[in-house]
C-alpha cells in the first residue's frame, strides 16, 4: 500500500489537465527565458513570411540542428513543408518592437516583410531571404516535421519542425578574438508573464569550466 505524500501548503501544486488555478500559466514562464526563433519562409511560389516562435532551441551540434514548434499548422510550418527550407534569424534588443510586429495575423499573401519594412537578404544556400536587419542567421533544411501527441497517444496541434543549419552568418563585430561576444550581443529572451520578454548582458556572464 502506497501513501500520498505529504502536502506543503508553500507549494503550488496541479496537473495541467486539471488547470493551473493561476492568472496566467506558469509553464512558459518557468521554461525560460528561451531564444526566439524568428523563421523566414518562402511557399512554393515565392511569398515570404517571416514569424517569431517562442518555443525554439538548438539540439545537436555536429550536424548543426535546430528547432521550432508551432501551435496549430500555421503558415510557416506549411511553407517549410512545401519546400524543405527556412532561415533563423536573431532578434536582439533593437529589433524587438519590429519583431512583436511581425506577430499580426495577416493573409498568407501578405509579406511580414513589407509589413514591418525589414530588408529581405538573399541567402545563400536557401531559397527564403534572411533578415538583413538581424546580425546573425542560421540557414537551414528541414530534417523532419513532427506532430506532437500526449502520452495517450492522441495527436497534439502542435507541429515541431527541425532542420540542419547549412550555413551561418555572423555580423564580425560580434566575434571578438574569434568568439561570439554572446553577453553583448543584445540577444532577447521569452519567459514570465504574458508580455515579459529579458536581454542579457555582461552582468549576467559568468564561466565555469567542466571538471577534467
Amino acid at each position: 500500500m502506497t501513501t500520498a505524500p505529504p502536502r506543503r501548503d508553500d507549494i503550488h501544486s496541479y496537473e495541467p489537465r486539471l488547470g493551473h488555478g493561476l492568472p496566467h500559466d506558469p509553464f512558459n514562464a518557468i521554461v525560460g527565458p528561451r531564444p526566439i526563433g524568428w523563421i523566414a519562409t518562402q511557399n512554393a511560389q515565392g511569398a515570404t513570411n517571416l514569424a517569431p516562435y517562442s518555443f525554439f532551441n538548438a539540439f545537436n551540434y555536429v550536424p548543426p540542428i535546430v528547432g521550432f514548434a508551432s501551435i496549430g499548422f500555421k503558415d510557416t510550418v506549411r511553407n517549410v513543408q512545401e519546400t524543405g527550407e527556412f532561415v533563423w534569424n536573431l532578434v536582439t534588443r533593437d529589433l524587438a518592437d519590429v519583431m512583436n510586429q511581425s506577430c499580426a495575423a495577416v493573409p498568407p499573401e501578405v509579406s511580414e516583410f513589407a509589413l514591418t519594412g525589414l530588408t529581405p537578404l538573399p541567402s545563400t544556400l536557401v531559397a527564403p531571404p534572411r533578415v538583413a536587419e538581424s546580425p546573425v542567421t542560421f540557414e537551414c533544411r528541414s530534417t523532419q516535421i513532427l506532430q506532437l501527441q500526449g502520452v495517450d497517444g492522441a495527436p497534439v496541434d502542435t507541429w515541431l519542425v527541425l532542420g540542419e543549419v547549412v550555413a551561418v552568418h555572423i555580423d564580425k563585430a560580434l566575434l571578438k578574438d574569434g568568439v561570439y561576444d554572446t553577453a553583448n550581443a543584445g540577444h532577447i529572451l521569452r519567459g514570465g508573464g504574458p508580455a515579459d520578454y529579458f536581454t542579457v548582458g555582461p552582468e549576467q556572464l559568468f564561466r565555469m569550466f567542466r571538471p577534467r
